[in-house]
């Protein structure tokens, strides 16, 4: 920062991920903040093409038209492209206002089936037998907080539960594993990823390891056969991967 200069910092504008009671407070303010919102309440009505306004008409339009466009700007930066996209006729600030609040506000029956349909997705989520750790756990991360919007409680212990109960079977052991040395009831998901990811990893190592053996044992004429046995006895025991959580 140069002295005697002023730093300037750019607002920051609230993005929508569908809680919309939330992001409209947020937005509400800044807009009101930056003297935006008359455009949005009450609006204003652009003027048919034949009207004739007066200098001071002319320059009041101008400056509502600024406005609008203005409040457009941070609109267009909170929402999702993807959403946006159909809104593609909405030309003013109001009307892209109202949109929303038609489409995510919603009435209490309309809320409430949603979360009956996200609460039956969430319960019958499973993971995939080729699918990672990270991808699974971001689609129950998805549901679970799309639950939230919906002011459902979601608790870590929750999220950690379903996730123990609906991995593959190849992660059974460690799933045994850490419900016998941790305390499922204050485990973090973050924390419970970590290990999962841990495990994962060792499953991803263990077909190469397997593989380098058996190459040295088909070079050696069969001689290596003691050697390439050891190994896959030492990791039958559960000391060693129960150590790493």
């Amino acid at each position: 920062m140069v002295a005697g200069h002023a730093t300037f910092q750019v607002p920051s504008v609230p993005k929508f991920y569908g809680d919309y009671e939330h992001w409209s407070m947020l937005m509400k303010t800044l807009l009101k903040s930056k003297e935006y919102w008359a455009v949005i309440e009450p609006g204003y009505t652009e003027p048919q093409e034949a009207a004739e306004l007066t200098a001071t008409q002319q320059e009041n339009l101008d400056a509502m038209r600024l406005k609008d466009l203005k409040a457009q700007n941070y609109l267009f930066q909170s929402i999702d492209k993807q959403i946006l996209k159909t809104m593609t006729h909405k030309e003013t600030a109001k009307q892209i206002w109202e949109a929303m609040k038609n489409k995510y506000q919603g009435n209490i029956r309309v809320k409430k089936a949603h979360l009956q349909r996200l609460r039956r997705e969430f319960e019958i989520l499973e993971m995939k037998e080729s699918e990672s750790v990270t991808d699974y756990f971001g689609r129950v991360m998805t549901t679970a907080n799309e639950m939230r919007n919906f002011r459902e409680t979601i608790t870590d212990v929750m999220i950690v539960e379903k996730i123990l109960r609906s991995l593959t079977e190849n992660f059974n052991y460690v799933v045994c594993t850490i419900e016998e040395s941790k305390d499922i009831d204050v485990m973090y998901v973050d924390e419970l990823q970590s290990s999962l990811l841990v495990h994962e990893q060792k499953l991803v190592k263990k077909p190469i390891d397997e593989q380098v053996l058996r190459i040295e044992f088909d070079s050696a004429g069969g001689r290596g056969r003691g050697r390439g046995r050891s190994p896959s006895n030492r990791g039958r025991g559960c000391g060693k991967i129960k150590a790493g959580f």
